[in-house]
């Protein structure tokens, strides 16, 4: 039997999806893959899975994808794991050090940075670490994922990149959503979601079994307060406006 191939992001934010395909009756079709969200970008570019749970600003890099799922990763508003984290106010940050890990979060931070903020800033790549070692004076920090909760209290200014695109667009963002460039069957994309619909059913048990990871947060309220894994109209028309908005930016330094 084929088992099709599924590049999944390995933060607590998709642990849902995560736990309804291991449990799916279906797990025997899938060989699973946590990675970063550049790296699931990077598999998808090169055909090394079939289906993954993409970032919205990597899907411009694809020359032909299809959305297969009313899944996603997105926010209705903070988002609590996707931060520009600073020792000082935003109008006093003149450098922006960008998580190696998402370049659709770096997309995001240019977009608001030059569409809503106003400002202009130096960008440098970030290195492993610099979260906690690299942040301070007026160079600020784009940290994503599940290091955000550990150094949320670090830093006296944390700006939450989802609240400030609501802020900015009064819409919902779309961190990531599942995609083919493949043609896997419609018998498996059915099995698929169907995996994906236990998860999100099964969020207090998904709950029960993270919270112990994760002292220093209420896994349950990230799940169902921070978090929105529906990809409703309005998410979509979020969507849209991002890739619209990024291909409006001026070229990158």
């Amino acid at each position: 039997m084929k088992k099709y191939k599924i590049s999944l992001i390995s933060y607590l934010n998709s642990r849902p999806f995560l736990y309804g395909l291991e449990n799916s009756p279906f797990r025997e079709e899938m060989e699973l893959f946590l990675d970063f969200p550049s790296r699931t970008a990077e598999k998808m570019a090169q055909n090394l899975v079939d289906v993954g749970l993409v970032p919205v600003g990597s899907l411009s890099d694809l020359d032909d994808y299809r959305i297969v799922s009313d899944f996603c990763i997105g926010a209705e508003g903070a988002v609590r794991s996707v931060v520009l984290a600073s020792d000082v106010p935003l109008d006093q940050v003149e450098t922006i050090l960008l998580d190696y890990q998402s370049r659709s979060t770096v997309l995001l931070v240019r977009v608001l940075a030059h569409f809503f903020w106003n400002r202009e800033f130096r960008w440098e790549p970030a290195v492993v670490q610099f979260e906690r070692d690299l942040i301070r004076g007026t160079t600020a920090g784009i940290v994503i994922g599940d290091r955000v909760f550990r150094i949320e209290k670090q830093y006296r200014y944390i700006y939450d990149l989802s609240a400030e695109w609501h802020r900015f667009t009064g819409l919902p963002f779309v961190f990531a959503v599942w995609a083919t460039r493949q043609n896997p069957p419609e018998a498996f994309l059915k099995h698929f979601n169907e995996a994906l619909e236990l998860g999100i059913s099964g969020i207090a048990e998904v709950e029960k079994l993270e919270q112990p990871n994760y002292p220093e947060i209420d896994t349950f309220d990230y799940f169902t307060r921070n978090i929105s894994y529906r990809l409703d109209a309005r998410k979509k028309q979020g969507m849209a406006r991002f890739l619209e908005l990024i291909r409006e930016l001026p070229v990158s330094p």
